[in-house]
């Protein structure tokens, strides 16, 4: 037999979702037939039917024969629908597993539910789907046989194992078995077996533990020395995320066996940790796929890792982490006392995960996965605990994980997405000797609200390098194609060829659209709720801009006596709101003179100058003690310069009425960028309720910070949903007028940058696109990390090349317009086009370096 050439094997590995109807097992058969027709050998591994291992531990853990005798019976009667539904006529195999399974709930040992027994219970589950589905699979006229996965997977106990984790999560030696492999192929082309199960050296069945499906096809991979191992589930392949808490998530194309194991070990359930070793041993390819839609791509995990650059791959939770803090000033420099605390978990059975440790300090996480943790088993180890320090458990927690080679050298990288961490309460921190992740550890509560955001921030910071097709696939909403606001198609696609003719005077330019001023003012207009609408100057004071702006309706609001000036000259007629920040007190005085409506954020002016304000009414600025928006320089809430502290409102009214200061209105802006149409509901809420308490206050401002979407995962503001929320509030708080005022919202997509390329440079594996655009006419990436989308306009419908950094003129490192930005071979010469440059760009260009910075063109 050894002569004999070796047998090459695919082994299929279909998830509980996946065997649980007629419907899956043609597909099952249409995938195997596919690899038969190929001259595959093929082992299917199957799970149970969906929900049917949850039941059986049920029955396990049942303490009286009529609570037993009623899931007996569910699932008995979910196999015997199963049966019809796949219309067999041999009812004999199915047979004898359901009498197998009458035998065990009469067991005299069910009363005791022994581990052994147990394991017997769980285990017919598989028995019993496998059953079904290799009678369905001979039906369909595949010459299926059905193989016993305990005579081929054989458990030995780990090192200091206890009697749980050798039944019911055991482990297996796998090793590739050529002999095995040929011996098997003698008998047939086609197996479907059971996952989850072996047997021990005893001649008992155990369970390989949660997710053993999966590290039973793993195994069996291995023995065989498969060609490959694919696990067929619900779900395309693993994500940058966990798709059902991001839709935005990115399918991972390729990853080497370790970051699958990280990224599996730290929480995506797609995958069980446990199959990732045995076939990183064997060499064997592991493929994730989806059972529905077996067209899709999927995640494909060898030996090697794609060559690419440093990158977050994903981000992941895992809850019911519990923490075991120790403390005690006698473990400083105390020799062996982690070793004599350590040992206390060892006897216990428990298996640490994390470790944290100070000079009197040490906290541990426990996995809930890999360990039986329940009152009984924390309640003996605290109590052993306690007599050598202190303890205090903490829980219930979730695990917060960045997955991603190199990340170390990522750090860099991470300050927005730490800024998040900290405005919640981390217990724990821990960076992997592996450099493969960074873990926080956090109150279980925040964590599916705080990963969305976490893994928008990394692809802002381009810590998670979405763009680079080596790792990264489609996102998730667009391989399932999941209902999402509708983006109109970008003004300057319809008018590139005048864009191109434009560029040919004169670069770099901006140039702006003016029908896009306007269509964005009109449905601004549409809400409402909102009384009246203020422009926000500072974004842009070109004047055709202002004035169309206030052709429709709409306030200015200034911050300076530049931007009250302009606003004069430009729209007269338009009502002016001063809001500044820190501004000198003639600036005040002169505003109020000009009857010009004044905001104050601050104690200092009454303090100071309450004369200059008496007998008026003023508008007070708030700070609500929250920041939002995609970069700390944004956000203008909590921990800002911008506006009134709560705890002293109570005095700022007791300067204000000793200086016959009318309160007439409240304002609070905390940040920019935000697409949740919820968050101004809050403002508006707040607001009102800080509002009736003053008593003299008839105008609520909501400020502005309405996003725009930069991004193609970004869904746009929905504008219909933000003028629901604020009428709920305008119901309930009708006494006061509502005003809003946005700027970015109605500017920045009217506005480009077209730019000439100068130079290409390739350093290391780094390419670089030269232009002679620079942060002295564009800021915002350099200031902000802003993104603006980067298109060569001369190529614009020519395939993307390999991504490179987009970069101006000006003699700075920071002078960087976009990292990773994939291009057409780009050449000197070929005219850019840099999106979204309509806010707070040439209102914030300089001429550093004495260059001047980009002019402005109206449409």
């Amino acid at each position: 037999m050894s002569d004999q050439p070796a047998a090459s094997w695919i082994v299929l590995k279909f998830g509980g979702t996946s065997v649980s109807t007629r419907a899956h097992w043609d597909k099952i058969a249409a995938i195997a037939r596919a690899w038969r027709e190929r001259g595959k050998q093929v082992l299917i591994v199957v799970s149970a039917l969906s929900g049917i291992t949850d039941q059986l531990k049920v029955l396990t853990e049942a303490h009286a024969d009529a609570p037993r005798r009623a899931i007996r019976d569910a699932i008995v009667a979910r196999h015997e629908s199963m049966f019809a539904e796949m219309q067999l006529a041999d009812r004999a195999p199915l047979q004898y597993w359901l009498e197998r399974l009458d035998a065990l709930v009469a067991n005299a040992r069910a009363e005791a539910g022994g581990l052994p027994w147990q394991a017997e219970v769980l285990a017919l589950g598989e028995q019993l789907s496998s059953t079904l589905g290799v009678t369905c699979l001979n039906r369909l006229n595949l010459a299926a046989q059905w193989l016993d996965a305990r005579e081929h997977l054989h458990a030995q106990p780990l090192p200091n194992q206890n009697a749980w984790g050798r039944y019911l999560s055991a482990s297996v030696p796998a090793a590739p078995d050529p002999v095995f492999a040929q011996a098997l192929a003698a008998r047939g082309g086609l197996f479907v077996t059971q996952g989850f199960m072996a047997r021990n050296a005893q001649g008992e069945t155990v369970i390989l533990g949660r997710g053993g499906s999966d590290t039973s096809a793993s195994y069996f991979g291995a023995l065989l020395k498969a060609e490959k191992v694919e696990i067929w589930t619900d779900v395309a392949g693993m994500f940058s995320a966990n798709p059902r808490q991001v839709p935005n998530a990115r399918l991972l194309a390729r990853l080497d066996y370790e970051e699958a194991q990280e990224i599996a070990t730290t929480g995506a359930k797609v995958l069980h940790p446990r199959c990732i070793n045995p076939v990183r041993e064997a060499r064997v390819p592991l493929a994730i796929r989806d059972t529905n839609f077996p067209e899709l791509p999927g995640t494909e995990i060898g030996a090697v890792a794609p060559d690419a650059a440093p990158s977050v791959k994903a981000i992941s939770s895992r809850g019911g982490i519990t923490l075991i803090s120790m403390e005690s000033i006698g473990m400083w420099q105390q020799v062996g006392f982690l070793a004599d605390v350590f040992e206390h978990f060892k006897r216990h059975g428990l298996s640490i995960d994390l470790v944290g440790t100070s000079e009197t300090n040490v906290t541990v996480s426990l996995d809930p996965t890999e360990n039986l943790v329940n009152s009984d088993v924390l309640s003996a180890l605290c109590a052993d605990l306690a007599k050598v320090c202190r303890v205090k458990v903490i829980a219930p927690c979730a695990a917060i994980t960045l997955v991603g080679r190199g990340m170390r050298s990522m750090l860099h990288k991470l300050s927005g997405v730490l800024a998040e961490f900290g405005a919640q309460r981390v217990h724990l921190i821990s960076q992997s000797s592996n450099n493969l992740n960074l873990t926080f550890v956090v109150d279980e509560v925040i964590a599916a609200d705080l990963v969305p955001t976490l893994h928008d921030l990394l692809i802002r910071a381009e810590a998670m390098r979405v763009e680079d097709a080596a790792v990264f696939g489609p996102r998730w909403r667009d391989l399932y194609k999941k209902e999402q606001s509708a983006r109109a198609e970008s003004w300057w696609i319809a008018r590139r060829a005048e864009l191109l003719a434009l560029a040919e005077a004169r670069t770099p330019c901006y140039v702006y659209d003016l029908a896009t001023v306007r269509a964005r003012a009109q449905a601004l207009r549409t809400i409402s709720p909102v009384d009246r609408w203020f422009y926000a100057i500072k974004a842009n004071a070109h004047p055709a801009l202002l004035k169309e702006i206030a052709t429709q309706g709409f306030g200015l609001e200034c911050v300076s006596p530049g931007e009250l000036e302009r606003a004069v000259q430009v729209a007269p007629e338009a009502t002016r709101l001063f809001t500044p920040n820190f501004a000198p007190r003639a600036e005040y005085a002169a505003a109020r003179a000009g009857g010009v409506a004044l905001t104050l954020d601050n104690l200092h002016p009454f303090e100071r100058w309450g004369e200059d304000f008496s007998g008026h009414e003023i508008f007070l600025r708030l700070d609500l003690g929250a920041g939002r928006g995609h970069h700390d320089k944004v956000k203008t809430g909590a921990q800002s310069k911008f506006g009134l502290a709560l705890d002293e409102l109570d005095e700022f009214r007791r300067l204000a009425h000793r200086h016959g200061v009318r309160i007439a209105g409240l304002h609070a802006h905390l940040g920019s960028g935000i697409l949740d149409a919820a968050h101004w509901k809050d403002v508006y809420v707040q607001l009102a309720s800080l509002g009736e308490k003053i008593g003299s206050v008839r105008v609520l401002n909501i400020g502005g910070g309405l996003g725009v979407p930069a991004r193609g995962d970004e869904i746009s503001l929905d504008l219909a949903a933000l003028g629901g929320a604020l009428a709920e509030v305008k119901a309930a708080y009708p006494q006061f007028e509502l005003w809003a005022e946005p700027g970015r919202y109605l500017v920045a997509d009217a506005g480009v940058i077209l730019a000439r390329v100068t130079q290409t440079k390739r350093k290391g594996d780094t390419r670089y696109v030269g232009c002679d655009a620079g942060m002295n006419s564009l800021i915002r990436p350099a200031l902000y990390e802003a993104y603006h989308e980067i298109v060569n306009l001369t190529r614009m419908y020519a395939a993307p090349a390999e991504p490179v950094q987009v970069v101006g003129p000006i003699c700075e490192s920071g002078d960087v317009l976009g990292n990773n930005r994939r291009l057409p071979p780009t050449c000197e010469g070929d005219v850019l086009l840099i999106a979204q440059a309509g806010a707070y760009g040439a209102a914030m260009a300089s001429h550093y370096n004495l260059r001047e910075p980009a002019g402005e063109v109206i449409l």
